[in-house]
């Protein structure tokens, strides 16, 4: 059985005017202050998206920034590594032959011939012994304040990005090595013209690549605040109705989304139309609790009432007779006075006022004094009660509220089950939870009986019932002391004869 199987309609029907209202309000999403001003309110799944997709875009800018950064960097370290093997095979090459004459290093170009490539030897006092851009040494100045050229005294190697020469006057990506057996400095540099500045340009697809992304984020969000908004929609309906006390099964609360927000916004109104129902059903059962006990209550007063006047109308009654209806007036009293106890201990299980002190409590030894206590009344009905509890059995409960199950199941068997029958109480322990059995080998309860025995006031035999003494309140009790303790109960009818009574009681 679904969610919807054990509700029932309630609540008055929405006039038509408001229902369209409804319907405007959940299909186009806003409210009558958001078309007065559609600036002053913006929707929570709108405000949602645009926050996602604000940190998303401003995690992709950093992001192109920071790639931006990182392949610059990595393109100029690659570069000055090919510079850096190039002045170690010029090192090499004029070393191995012995000579450092012009001649050799111009040969040496000539046969690892780089497009643009400046070359230059700078001693250790940072004159210049060679370059192949200007020939006037001695007019180029010192170098030995150039970065490059400091860095790689003191590290080896160094370079320079984006330097402008004071020699040539046009700007170059420096990058000079440091041999001290050879007593000099060999500086390559290549020039910032159009070809190097695209070798160094950042690679823009990953660019574009995000931004895809970020657009197709910023779809998926929008989708996804639409849902958001329209389950907030149907939740802000489903507040008003409740709020206005109107109908909630209608067509746009039957439905949502399928997602975990609109399950989460179909669980509330399920549970609230849940709540209502019980509500109604809680009235209905007390209506039908006062008009019970205002009929149980008619009767022992109707008796006193009678039974009183004749006593004060009738002067020639004699005292045999004064002292019976006095008698009978007194029974009647006893009566009434059980029928509101057992109606205020119901009152008080039910609406939870008092604060029912746990303890342990010895059912076995419970059980044995109302053995006692009933003796004589099994004894003049000729019935036996077995009780086969171990001893000790320790549950932890309200003593007050344990007794009144076993001894209103006692009182019941007696007053019904028969002359000559026997009462048998057994348990068994099964992990947290001990499991009785009540039962008895009498007259036993019809079956379309059973599924209402627990209901205040019931009574399968009603005229026999008031006979005996009963206030129809009794199993009633021992339900809702069951229920206190965390367990069940269950009637049913044994296989041969009499009733069985099944309940468990948490240790």
């Amino acid at each position: 059985m679904s969610d919807n199987d054990c509700l029932t309609p309630f609540g008055h029907q929405i006039p038509t005017t408001r229902t369209y209202q409804f319907h405007h309000h959940l299909f186009f999403g806003i409210s009558a202050e958001k078309q007065r001003n559609p600036f002053i309110i913006m929707s929570i799944g709108n405000k949602f998206s645009l926050q996602i997709i604000s940190v998303f875009c401003i995690f992709a800018v950093v992001f192109i920034l920071f790639q931006h950064h990182r392949e610059k960097e990595f393109k100029i370290e690659r570069l000055n590594t090919q510079l850096q093997d190039y002045n170690e095979q010029l090192c090499q090459s004029l070393t191995a032959a012995g000579d450092h004459s012009e001649p050799a290093i111009a040969s040496f170009e000539r046969r690892h011939h780089m497009p643009g490539l400046r070359l230059t030897l700078i001693s250790e006092q940072g004159y210049v012994l060679y370059d192949n851009t200007r020939k006037d040494y001695g007019d180029m100045g010192n170098h030995l304040q150039r970065k490059e050229v400091q860095e790689a005294l003191t590290q080896g190697n160094g370079s320079d990005i984006d330097r402008r020469s004071a020699s040539t006057g046009k700007e170059y990506f420096y990058s000079a090595s440091y041999f001290p057996k050879q007593h000099y400095i060999v500086r390559s540099a290549l020039p910032y013209d159009h070809t190097l500045t695209e070798a160094l340009q950042a690679e823009q697809r990953y660019i574009w690549v995000a931004l895809v992304i970020v657009a197709l984020l910023s779809f998926l969000l929008f989708r996804f605040g639409k849902r958001l908004d329209r389950n907030i929609n149907q939740l802000r309906i489903f507040a008003q109705r409740a709020a206005a006390n109107e109908s909630l099964d209608v067509e746009d609360l039957a439905e949502f989304p399928g997602d975990e927000l609109g399950e989460i916004a179909e669980r509330i109104i399920k549970i609230y139309r849940r709540l209502q129902y019980t509500k109604e059903e809680q009235n209905r059962l007390k209506h039908e609790l006062i008009q019970n006990a205002a009929h149980e209550l008619k009767t022992p007063v109707a008796s006193i009432q009678g039974y009183i006047e004749t006593i004060l109308t009738d002067t020639k009654m004699t005292e045999e007779n004064r002292q019976l209806f006095l008698e009978r007036s007194f029974a009647q009293t006893q009566r009434l006075t059980a029928i509101l106890q057992d109606i205020s201990t119901l009152h008080r299980l039910d609406s939870g006022t008092i604060a029912y002190e746990f303890e342990p409590v010895d059912i076995y030894e419970t059980v044995s004094h109302i053995q006692q206590e009933t003796a004589l009344q099994l004894s003049g009905r000729r019935m036996t009660f077995v009780n086969q509890l171990p001893s000790p059995l320790i549950v932890r409960g309200n003593a007050s509220l344990l007794y009144s199950i076993f001894r209103n199941l006692t009182d019941n068997a007696i007053a019904y089950a028969g002359d000559g029958t026997t009462i048998t109480l057994t348990a068994r322990q099964t992990g947290d939870y001990w499991h009785f059995c009540f039962s008895d080998n009498g007259v036993g309860i019809p079956q379309e009986h059973l599924m209402r025995i627990f209901e205040r006031f019931y009574r399968v035999d009603k005229g026999r019932s008031r006979k005996m003494g009963g206030t129809g309140l009794g199993l009633a009790i021992v339900k809702n002391a069951v229920i206190m303790h965390g367990g069940t109960i269950t009637a049913c009818r044994n296989e041969d004869s009499g009733v069985r009574f099944v309940f468990d009681i948490h240790c």
